[in-house]
């Protein structure tokens, strides 16, 4: 079983090229900024969208293919899709949304009402089966929304952001239910996410698109260590820099340069995480070979860490505690002093 997508298509501003292949027993996770075409993609994987160059294939099974003229329409593939805000039917009843994909493919009613309660049952909502979409809760909107896409038995299952309507403390536990479900599902499953954490914690492989192209896809490990744009590098928590390894350092582009053991000839990145980055109040004294100046341009509480932004070259975030944040007396516009262990920065190939 396999997803086969070579996906071109043109939606506003939107140029969207992308080749995507898939199996079963990894969560893909899409991930990007605002308008990079995440969506789209879903969309044109569903047939939501028509695509204008290319072909999808899913299990041998061509699903669109432009240059011979084939396109099987949206209820006819074999695609389960949730949506980001579930769009719940809402003057249908619980097990009448379940049931719905099944009787729009011609399933008898009892049939599909049999069938959704037994996936009201596995998701844990029997008792929620009469109820409107209206009396539910977050947590019980997506698993409703996931029991009607699961209902179909398709080989594709889409998930838009299905986290993003839930408020920050019901995501956690409602992430590992939606783990756990996705877990018995046998067919290709594509998640798109802009939670750091939920990717981390979701993905068995990371896609990164950014202007309608694939930038960067390995899984978590890859990824967060190795990344390849700055919006990844965001993304994952770090500093990224592009440069030129001459030596045992890189010489940065946007200027300054850092010392490091394995700095390589040619273009190259180099990584420094934010807590290997030390902050003075004066010019410190020792060992590290990556010492200069800077200037605080803002502090951001996250839990019980600071992150640091220090304008210098190169400019750098740094985290620290919040005890050692009052210590340092950390003001916007305050002059402060940088120090990075050359064995803490991490060179590789651009």
């Amino acid at each position: 079983m396999m997803l086969d997508a070579d996906v071109r298509l043109r939606l506003g501003e939107l140029l969207l090229e992308v080749r995507l292949k898939a199996a079963p027993g990894q969560l893909v996770v899409l991930v990007g900024p605002n308008g990079a075409g995440k969506t789209t993609l879903l969309r044109a994987l569903a047939g939501l969208v028509p695509v204008d160059e290319g072909r999808i294939s899913l299990n041998g099974e061509v699903l669109e293919d432009t240059s011979r003229e084939v396109r099987v329409p949206t209820e006819r593939r074999p695609v389960g899709m949730v949506f980001q805000n579930y769009l719940l039917f809402p003057h249908l009843s619980v097990i009448e949304n379940v049931a719905f994909g099944l009787r729009a493919r011609g399933v008898s009613r009892s049939e599909a009402r049999q069938q959704g309660a037994v996936w009201l049952e596995r998701m844990g909502l029997s008792a929620k089966a009469d109820a409107k979409p209206r009396s539910l809760s977050g947590g019980q909107s997506q698993r409703v929304a996931l029991a009607r896409a699961l209902a179909t038995s398709p080989s594709l299952l889409l998930l838009d952001e299905p986290l993003a309507a839930l408020d920050a403390p019901a995501r956690a536990g409602v992430r590992r239910d939606l783990r756990r479900h996705l877990a018995t599902f046998q067919g290709v499953r594509i998640l798109v996410t802009h939670d750091p954490l939920e990717a981390v914690a979701l993905a068995d492989r990371i896609v990164v698109i950014e202007g309608g192209t694939i930038v960067q896809s390995g899984d978590v490990a890859e990824v967060t260590a190795r990344p390849r744009s700055r919006y990844v590098a965001e993304f994952v928590g770090v500093n990224l820099f592009r440069g030129r390894g001459v030596g045992d350092s890189i010489e940065i582009d946007t200027g300054g340069a850092l010392a490091a053991p394995d700095a390589r000839w040619g273009d190259a990145f180099a990584v420094v995480h934010p807590h290997a980055v030390s902050i003075h109040r004066k010019e410190p004294e020792g060992s590290p070979r990556n010492v200069w100046r800077g200037t605080v341009e803002g502090c951001d509480f996250e839990g019980d860490r600071v992150r640091v932004r220090i304008q210098g070259t190169p400019s750098i975030v740094a985290e620290v505690t919040p005890p050692a944040a009052n210590e340092l007396d950390l003001v916007d516009g305050g002059p402060v002093w940088v120090s990075v262990k050359a064995t803490d920065v991490v060179v590789y190939p651009a």
